[in-house]
């Protein structure tokens, strides 16, 4: 086992408490459930929502008395786990400070919030529009490329994820986008690197950035450089597979951009806030975008937040010029109390450091070990604590353990895997035929052994499945 840092670099963590089964009171929560929520992305009868009578930490816990450790951060965004103490009681002070406020006004923790953020994002990217999440960040930072450059279109790739919105999800390339998109939201997609299913016949990661960035060159030229105000990039895309870009891919559109007057928005709703290893994932490929989208782990999720880090030019355009766009809870107090606490709890307990820690002593030696033993991991990528296993029923021809989008009968060799992972203590990130290990940035080596012996287990359900 690696071993642990020095206790001076060890996080203040959750104490975990008793998990005391009560089948009752899980029952009555399960039935309000049923009878009232409408759930998103589901067809309403066909899913079976777990009720959940608390988390803490890596670990939250039903009513029957079962504790999972949960290896998807919740949607992404638990980076520093759940019911941190410093966080909740922040969030505690100002409530009883200053609940609410609307966001025409000076409010200290938004100022606070929006300063430490600064502090911490790329170049010049020093103004922070507050929004309620990532899919409103992508919203307003597309309408500002439209409206700093004066073009309509907008390019994003296939293989991503950038929100439910309208906008946002015509930037989506996964088949999410598909019931919403009718073809005229000005949105063109193109493919991005991608060399374990590339599209360009690539056999090494400098053909697939060079074809790559070839192909996104000739689709600027047909599609008309006057005519696209932006390009929109998960920085390492999440959901679509954390596929990092090869190294060059991402300075390379940056030239791009700067070539056609092209504003570069990178996407780090889900990368974005120690991920990665970094602070944001630019900083591994030495980029700066034009605006950069956050959300998610600025605040660990426990009050709704995101928002769009800008550059001194974007903001100059709007100096004297009203910017078109706000919402009511812009920079909420509660949400950006949150923001400050975690913050200053990722930078005190090296969270971040840990992060990086983890994915090159602990989870990537891990995850490729675990590969080695299971015929159905075809590929095992990522960085700090995002990582994915790509599932697969062949090896030699790379044929995915699902079809792609696949549902019902047809996705079960994932359903199995899931129920595996599920019986050996562990909730797993499953998305098509992948397996994300997305856990909280603070995970300890020993936590994160326990999740690779599940992960284990449950592959071996996986391997029976493969030809």
């Amino acid at each position: 086992m690696t071993p642990q840092p020095p206790q001076s670099q060890q996080p203040s963590r959750t104490p975990r408490p008793d998990v005391r089964p009560d089948p009752e009171a899980g029952a009555a929560v399960k039935a309000a459930d049923r009878a009232h929520v409408f759930h998103s992305w589901s067809a309403q009868e066909l899913i079976d929502p777990l009720p959940v009578a608390g988390a803490g930490g890596a670990y939250f816990w039903d009513y029957e008395g079962n504790r999972y450790l949960d290896f998807t951060s919740g949607l992404v965004f638990t980076n520093i786990g759940y019911q941190h103490p410093r966080v909740v009681a922040a969030i505690q002070e100002q409530a009883a400070r200053l609940t609410t406020f609307a966001p025409a006004f000076a409010v200290a923790a938004r100022s606070e919030a929006a300063r430490l953020i600064a502090e911490r994002t790329p170049g010049d990217l020093d103004k922070i529009f507050f929004t309620n999440g990532g899919a409103e960040a992508v919203e307003n930072a597309t309408r500002m490329a439209r409206l700093h450059t004066g073009r309509p279109k907008v390019l994003s790739a296939y293989r991503s994820y950038h929100g439910g919105t309208a906008t946002a999800i015509n930037l989506t390339g996964d088949p999410r986008r598909w019931p919403s998109d009718n073809g005229s939201a000005g949105v063109v997609h193109f493919w991005a690197p991608f060399l374990y299913r590339s599209p360009f016949y690539a056999g090494t990661e400098e053909e697939e950035r060079d074809r790559a960035l070839q192909h996104l060159a000739d689709t600027i030229a047909f599609e008309g450089p006057g005519t696209i105000a932006a390009i929109v990039l998960e920085t390492v895309p999440g959901t679509a597979g954390i596929m990092t870009p090869p190294p060059g891919y991402l300075a390379g559109v940056r030239e791009l951009c700067d070539l056609h007057g092209i504003v570069l928005i990178l996407d780090e709703v889900m990368a974005g806030f120690g991920r990665t290893g970094k602070w944001f994932a630019a900083e591994h490929f030495d980029v700066v975008p034009d605006l950069l989208t956050f959300a998610k782990g600025v605040n660990s999720g426990y009050v709704p937040l995101g928002g769009v880090a800008i550059s001194a030019e974007i903001a100059a355009t709007f100096a004297r010029r009203p910017y078109p766009g706000g919402l009511t809870y812009s920079g909420h107090p509660l949400a950006c109390a949150a923001a400050v606490a975690t913050i200053e709890v990722m930078a005190d307990e090296k969270v971040v450091e840990n992060a990086d820690r983890l994915g090159t002593d602990v989870l990537g030696p891990g995850l490729a070990a675990l590969a080695a033993r299971h015929p159905s991991v075809g590929e095992v990528r990522g960085m700090g604590a995002f990582w994915a296993l790509e599932l697969v029923r062949d090896r030699e021809t790379r044929e995915p353990l699902v079809p792609y989008n696949a549902s019902g009968e047809a996705a079960a060799p994932m359903a199995a895997f899931g129920a595996a992972a599920k019986k050996h203590g562990l909730w797993p990130f499953i998305n098509m035929n992948r397996t994300h290990v997305v856990p909280p940035c603070n995970l300890t080596d020993e936590e994160a052994e326990e999740g690779l012996a599940a992960l284990d287990a449950a592959l071996t359900v996986a391997d029976e499945h493969t030809v």
